[in-house]
């Protein structure tokens, strides 16, 4: 069984109980953690405060320093944190090491650089009239992050707190925990001083509402549902911290009349089933006018077919298994709820995948006839479920990307950049990506409504990891 890791050395839990990691493509137990304990939380809150004096008075070209050397040993490492992530979550090899394991060193890079262009004045401070502005770090930041993508997570929290000169408490998903303990590994090969990041692996209502209610933590960061994010902030609320949440969404995709349909569609798609369904952010409504709905539909199929599911150590495989049994129960149940709402199944369903009698696998799935008060258009499903819901005007189209408790993606495809940019700015979603517009590391990532608050990425993420103060001169 793995340790925890406090005050800068691997230790025992105070409870004796595991948690048993499992290989979602072969269900067999490969590893087990500490299921940690309010103690155990208790311990890595005091050496994080401890360790909060001397590293938050580092400038932040030292705090630089360690963490460029953390990301180069990272980088040495990157393939077999990849292969870790394969068997501790199911992403298909390519998958893992392009963006499981390739996404978190991209924004680990990208924070380092924000910080060596802009630290010196965005911390130093700035005047406004008679006043300086400074930003300062929080102190104790407890992170709490999910299983999807479980080691970019981990880095969009860890390493902008620690760059703002804060120190850590982490607690990483109990179901794909093993790419947490490869960072540390890497945090602590690389030097970086005791009590500055700790880790304590456990459940949510154990360990993560230890952390939310702990006093000692100055700020919480959540990534995960809607419903845990709600928990997070009321135990959070009893001792008044700062708290930043990336919860859920149910984005959509609006095709306007125009845009290349067959470009649109099959990009659509692609978002849907990337990771096996398992993306916040994913565009799993698609809303097509109603003139080229059924070629929409008869495309969507057609790619969706080519996600076959297979062994994720197959080079050659796009889409593993899903995360756990209990996720394939939840996303086969969806898929039978859409049928019973009378939804049209145009491929995939619930049924076990052919030829797949071990692991966690479930068809790529399109449903069309959608209505928008549907649940399988409303909850999030967090598999691959695409769902197509025709509109016959710009305003209608608008009227349902809208109608949703989410905001956290959204995306617009026009054969016209104005027009489409102008739909983009009507949608309440903290991102849109217009015409497939590309990923770009330093644009802030969040949510509206129930999707979240407070944002990742860029300058921005760094930001929440800070507080701010006014010196009246």
């Amino acid at each position: 069984m793995r340790s925890l890791y406090i005050d800068g050395a691997w230790r025992d839990s105070v409870s004796s109980e595991a948690l048993d990691v499992v290989n979602p493509a072969t269900e067999q137990v490969i590893d087990s953690v500490p299921a940690g304990a309010a103690g155990d939380v208790d311990a890595a809150v005091e050496a994080a405060a401890s360790a909060f004096p001397a590293w938050s008075a580092l400038t932040p070209g030292q705090r630089v320093t360690h963490l460029a050397k953390a990301l180069e040993l990272f980088n040495t490492r990157v393939d077999d944190i990849a292969a870790e992530l394969t068997r501790d979550m199911g992403a298909p090899a390519g998958f893992a090491r392009k963006v499981q394991a390739g996404l978190p060193a991209l924004m680990f890079k990208t924070y380092i650089d924000l910080v060596e262009e802009t630290g010196e004045r965005y911390f130093g401070g700035e005047r406004e009239g008679n006043s300086l502005i400074v930003r300062e770090p929080v102190g104790v930041v407890g992170a709490i992050t999910p299983w999807n993508y479980p080691l970019h997570q981990i880095v969009l929290k860890v390493v902008p707190a620690l760059l703002a000169g804060n120190t850590v408490v982490l607690k990483p998903s109990e179901v794909a925990p093993l790419s947490a303990y490869a960072l540390t590994e890497v945090l602590h090969d690389a030097g970086l001083p005791a009590g500055v990041f700790n880790l304590v692996s456990g459940t949510g209502p154990v360990v993560g509402e230890a952390i939310a209610a702990h006093p000692g933590v100055g700020m919480v960061s959540f990534t995960g549902s809607t419903r845990a994010g709600t928990r997070v902030s009321q135990v959070a609320a009893e001792t008044v911290k700062k708290v930043a949440l990336e919860l859920g969404g149910k984005s959509p995709n609006v095709i306007l009349p125009g845009a290349d349909l067959a470009k649109a569609v099959k990009r659509g798609v692609a978002d849907v089933m990337r990771n096996t369904g398992q993306s916040c952010n994913a565009l799993t409504r698609m809303l097509v006018h109603r003139d080229s709905y059924e070629e929409a539909v008869s495309l969507a199929a057609g790619s969706a077919a080519k996600y076959v599911p297979g062994d994720p150590e197959d080079e050659g495989t796009r889409m593993g298994p899903l995360v756990s049994a209990a996720q394939l129960e939840k996303v086969r149940g969806y898929v039978a709820l859409g049928v019973e709402e009378g939804a049209r199944l145009v491929t995939g369903g619930a049924e076990p995948v052919e030829g797949r009698p071990t692991g966690y696998y479930v068809s790529p799935t399109v449903f069309a006839d959608v209505r928008n008060d549907m649940r399988i258009a409303q909850e999030e499903i967090f598999g691959p479920v695409l769902v197509l819901i025709p509109y016959d005007t710009e305003e209608e189209a608008v009227a349902i990307a809208n109608d949703t408790v989410y905001g956290l993606n959204a995306a617009v495809w026009s054969g016209d950049s104005e027009q489409g940019l102008a739909v983009a700015r009507r949608l309440r979603a903290g991102q849109i990506e217009l015409n497939g517009g590309a990923l770009n590391p330093r644009a802030p990532f969040g949510g509206y409504k129930r999707s979240g608050n407070g944002r990742e990425w860029g300058l921005s993420g760094l930001e929440e990891f800070c507080e701010v103060k006014a010196v009246q001169m």
